[in-house]
Order: structure tokens, then sequence, then C-alpha cells
């Protein structure tokens, strides 16, 4: 079984590309359905953490984790699917954004808050 460790981004767009062209369907994946179908299953996947903690949301039992895995699985899916629709490289998007993420949340201000209006004290 393929792993993170061996598996590049151009391979799993690839069998995002081949799944949908086998299907015949280019014709529905613009862009716009895409990001619909994406937010429906971000919205799915949000529905295993509705009413609990977060401490809970950090130890599902092995069920509850395989189907939180197949949520982002199709989460995953519609990224790379879109990302083929739009002719995006993902990952230098993703490296350009990160880039932009650390001038916008530099360590020495945010380390230990949550966010631009958390008031909790920088942590040393």
């Amino acid at each position: 079984m393929a792993s993170d460790q061996d598996t590049t981004v151009a391979s799993l767009r690839d069998q995002v590309q081949t799944f949908v062209n086998e299907r015949d369907w280019e014709k529905f994946h613009s862009p716009k359905n895409i990001s619909m179908a994406l937010a429906v299953e971000a919205a799915e996947l949000m529905e295993h953490f509705q009413w609990i903690s977060m401490d809970e949301s950090r130890l599902p039992d092995s069920e509850k984790l395989e189907k939180i895995g197949e949520e982002i699985a199709d989460v995953f899916c519609y990224i790379m699917a879109i990302s083929n629709a739009l002719n995006l490289d993902l990952t230098q998007t993703f490296c350009r954004k990160m880039d932009l993420n650390r001038k916008k949340y530099p360590t020495d201000e945010f380390k230990g808050r949550f966010g631009k209006d958390d008031p909790s004290p920088v942590q040393s």
C-alpha cells in the first residue's frame, strides 16, 4: 500500500484525473462545482466532531477514525480535482501560502496563541 513517504502529489493528482476521465466527468468538474462539493465533504468531516470536546476529538476510536479518514480522503480528492481543473501547481501554491503565513504570524508574536485577537501572552 502506498504511503505519504513514497507518494508524490503528482501521482495523486494523476489518480484523481484518471478516475474522472474514466467516468467522463470532466464536463461536470468545473471549479465552481468542485468547490461546492469540497464544502459539502468538509461539512461531512465536521459532523464527526460536532458536539464533542476538544479532548474527545483528539482520541477517536478506530471505527470513528476510519470514518474520519474517509471524509478527509474525500476532501483531499476534491482538492486534487480542483487543482487539476485549474491547472494549479499545488506544491508551489502551498509553499507560497506557507511563506505568507510565516510573515503574517511570526513565531515571536504568535507562539502559544491561536490568533490575532487572542490576549494570551506569548509563552517563552
